[in-house]
């Protein structure tokens, strides 16, 4: 008896092994991959993720010592694995993106992607220092404007919204490299990691901060000044997507839309559309807003109503 069920058991994984492995099973799936190519991986982009993290903010993500000779050593030993590791993840991205077929054209774009994977890798690692200058207001912004805050380390060891903003800023300065595809892995990793979805596309000034941040989403076309925090929740969409002649949205076009300098948005609200909200201006929680709003604004829902209620009276 066992034996025959057995049997079964044998020929259902067999014909699961022989479906799944069926060309038109996975056509509209899968990558078609050349062999010699790299993949883009998650776990090395993990990686990249967080020696940078430790580049940026010396000592809370790793074991570095900072004493001015160690700190310049492990500085130079986290660049050059980041080198390595970025070169070959940049690589996998233009790769993955590149649709030339033709086998000779295939080997000379990997010997030429090859180059400038590694030219994008050292301009990205050129720039850590700024990087560095930048989110440095972004945790000073997120310090000064919590005051459950007991110190910048705390901010930047339990912070979400640092988390997120560092991978925002690591994914946006590869994605003005022109690196495809990375970017958008990186921006969805921090996604699923604090659940704050910014677009690695997004234009974020300085001295920015997400308090809390759950749900909080930055659109691709977004531009963002410098001083603006947005709390929990808040949504800087897009109103409506424009059709082509055959139904299709049309990509790429501003459709999100513009924070300017100061501004403060409060949790829930929803800001949607090419719209500009002033310098200056206060949305308050749970509001909608469509339209341009002058510089200085103050957007709030109307005060709540105080009724009693007695038997059931007044519902």
């Amino acid at each position: 008896m066992s034996t025959i069920n057995d049997k079964n058991i044998s020929d259902k994984l067999q014909a699961a092994v022989v479906g799944l492995s069926h060309k038109k099973s996975y056509t509209s799936l899968c990558h078609e991959h050349t062999v010699g190519e790299p993949m883009p991986s998650g776990e090395k982009l993990g990686l990249i993720v967080n020696k940078a993290r430790e580049i940026l903010f010396p000592g809370y993500f790793g074991n570095t010592k900072l004493d001015p000779i160690s700190l310049n050593y492990y500085m130079g030993v986290y660049v050059d694995e980041i080198f390595e590791l970025l070169s070959e993840q940049i690589l996998a991205g233009m790769c993955f993106s590149c649709s030339e077929k033709n086998h000779h054209k295939h080997e000379n774009n990997v010997q030429k992607h090859t180059q400038q994977s590694r030219e994008k890798a050292a301009e990205f690692i050129a720039y850590l220092p700024e990087m560095r200058r930048i989110l440095a207001t972004d945790v000073e912004a997120a310090f000064t404007g919590d005051p459950a805050a007991q110190g910048r380390g705390e901010v930047i060891f339990c912070y979400p919204a640092i988390r997120a903003i560092s991978s925002y800023r690591i994914a946006h300065k590869l994605l003005q490299l022109e690196v495809p595809l990375i970017p958008r892995i990186i921006s969805e990793m921090a996604h699923s990691e604090t659940g704050i979805d910014i677009h690695p596309k997004a234009q974020i000034g300085e001295h920015f901060t997400i308090d809390h941040g759950t749900g909080t989403v930055v659109g691709a076309t977004c531009i963002i000044g410098n001083n603006v925090k947005l709390y929990q929740g808040v949504t800087l969409g897009a109103k409506s997507f424009p059709l082509d002649e055959n139904g299709n949205p049309i990509k790429g076009i501003p459709r999100h839309p513009i924070i300017e300098d100061d501004v403060i948005i409060y949790a829930q609200a929803t800001i949607l559309g090419r719209i500009t909200v002033g310098k200056g201006s206060v949305i308050g929680g749970n509001v909608w807003v469509t339209n341009d709003l002058p510089p200085f604004s103050k957007v709030v829902q109307m005060k709540a109503r105080s009724t009693r209620f007695i038997d059931g009276a007044g519902i």
